[in-house]
């Protein structure tokens, strides 16, 4: 079965249909891209998936399992991560305390242990205090793990976003537009850390994205919305050539 499959998912605030019978399959290993114009409703597929709003109709399917009713903390407990648009850091903590704040729900200890200070509380802090240090130096954050995480440039914090969503353990990773205010050098940086994370941490991966080059360069296939409908899929190169897509992205007769 798909790794994450949504079928006829729609979701509508009010009178509005932000997303209208959207369908994804996603198989291990996978990195496929989500993509059209401003307001189509592709972060609103990613609140859907992960609980942050509901599915008004349809469902969303993890290894199978239904993910109706769930709360964003237990969609990431089973293996859904996601970074925001809108970089989202404990801007007053340091880069260090912001991985291993996303570690303390897998911690194998309790209240008591943490009060007495047991044995069990100093190898679980030593254990996640190591894969924390592990993690920010494969996103080359290593020596910048004492800062305080908003004083970071934009790009470093992007890093450390990511690095966030992968001490959760995924299975599947949304990112949501990671290249976002980035220059052509950020984004090459960041399209070879996205494609090694991807191996090294044997990711499935859903990206929003705008800029095309990054786009063109990780993605095995494309989906495209446009007022909330899906208006194509396939393979980059066959999906940009889409007269209804470059009609979504140009105007009217972009695509005579």
């Amino acid at each position: 079965m798909p790794l994450l499959e949504c079928q006829h998912v729609s979701r509508h605030f009010g009178g509005l249909k932000a997303v209208s019978d959207f369908n994804l399959t996603l198989e291990q290993g996978e990195l496929v891209g989500l993509i059209g114009p401003n307001g189509a409703g592709k972060t609103t597929v990613f609140n859907t998936i992960t609980g942050i709003f509901p599915p008004t109709e349809g469902r969303v399917l993890l290894e199978g399992r239904d993910l109706k009713g769930l709360k964003p903390y237990q969609v990431v407990h089973l293996g859904i991560a996601r970074t925001f648009q809108n970089i989202r850091l404990f801007k007053d903590m340091t880069v260090l305390d912001n991985v291993r704040a996303v570690m303390q729900p897998r911690l194998g200890y309790g209240l008591v242990h943490a009060l007495v200070r047991t044995p069990r509380y100093f190898r679980s802090e030593a254990q996640m205090r190591e894969e924390a240090e592990a993690l920010l130096e494969r996103m080359g954050l290593a020596d910048r793990r004492y800062a305080k995480s908003g004083s970071l440039p934009y790009g470093e914090q992007r890093r450390l976003e990511i690095a966030r969503a992968l001490a959760t353990h995924p299975k599947v990773l949304l990112l949501d537009e990671p290249a976002a205010g980035m220059n052509p050098a950020e984004v090459h940086t960041l399209v070879e850390l996205i494609r090694g994370v991807k191996r090294d941490f044997n990711l499935t991966i859903l990206l929003i994205e705008h800029q095309m080059s990054l786009v063109n360069q990780l993605c095995e296939r494309l989906i495209v919305l446009d007022f909330g409908e899906t208006i194509a899929a396939g393979k980059p190169a066959e999906v940009q050539r889409n007269p209804r897509v470059l009609e979504a992205y140009l105007g009217k007769g972009a695509s005579a």
